[in-house]
């Protein structure tokens, strides 16, 4: 499969037309490889670090959850990030694209494939878009959770380093409905609450979005933007295994930006 049939293919499934107004979806350095068979590294976040990891491996294509380009650049300099991954993409023939909210809504997307990690039942979107698609999932544990249990079952499978929650008086409370939306979540709190959801999994919330939670008595639990979105980068690459690309593999160079001091 050449990369020009690669796109095509997933842009059927995750139309970078959905994606929302302020965002940045598709390509984001195309130097000619449309005609290239396949040989795609997925990453999270296009850094130089996963650049470095492609020209290494030979790759011609890095699929990306972030936009490498969130807004138009007013100058490219020698030295700074942006304008090195563009100089090396041209320089090795490396396209960048990026699926980004587009992607959080499909079916296998962020959103869902955390849904099947935690075996929801029943999931259906948090905010439904159009037929069959929204962000978030919003479903049924079964069987039933403690919180203490849910935790750590999210901090197992997520390998999550570091887990922020609601304060809470009962760490034995029953959990029977929960809600998952990977990255930055919390603007969707008032959405949640009308699910009915008692859990909320998502990241980057701040301190007032704890205590508005804790007011609209739901539990918010902050479990890192990669921890929550990595796993479908794994997912996409399962995908595209099953495409019979010419090659395809999973960054191992993609990070956390940030660290825990113990």
């Amino acid at each position: 499969m050449k990369i020009g049939d690669l796109i095509t293919w997933f842009e059927a499934w995750a139309n970078p037309a959905w994606c929302e107004s302020w965002d940045n979806c598709g390509w984001q350095i195309e130097p000619g490889v449309l005609h290239e068979k396949t040989r795609v590294l997925v990453c999270l976040t296009p850094t130089l670090a996963v650049m470095q990891e492609a020209i290494a491996l030979n790759a011609n294509l890095i699929f990306a959850h972030h936009p490498l380009i969130f807004t138009p650049p007013k100058s490219l300099r020698s030295g700074e990030a942006i304008a090195e991954m563009i100089r090396l993409a041209f320089t090795h023939n490396i396209g960048i694209y990026t699926a980004h909210t587009n992607f959080d809504q499909v079916q296998d997307g962020t959103a869902d494939v955390l849904a099947q990690i935690l075996e929801l039942k029943e999931v259906t979107p948090i905010v439904p878009t159009q037929a069959g698609l929204g962000y978030g999932r919003v479903g049924w544990l079964e069987p039933f959770l403690t919180l203490q249990e849910l935790l750590a079952a999210i901090q197992t499978r997520l390998a999550s380093p570091h887990l922020i929650f609601s304060p809470t008086a009962d760490l034995q409370q029953t959990i029977s409905r929960v809600a998952v939306l990977g990255g930055s979540g919390a603007s969707y709190i008032s959405s949640v609450v009308k699910t009915g959801a008692q859990a909320y999994l998502t990241s980057d919330c701040k301190f007032h979005q704890f205590q508005e939670s804790r007011e609209r008595n739901l539990i918010l639990i902050d479990a890192g933007h990669y921890a929550t979105e990595r796993p479908a980068c794994d997912r996409l690459v399962q995908k595209f295994q099953s495409l019979n690309l010419d090659w395809v593999k999973l960054s191992q160079k993609d990070e956390d930006f940030r660290q825990f001091f113990a």
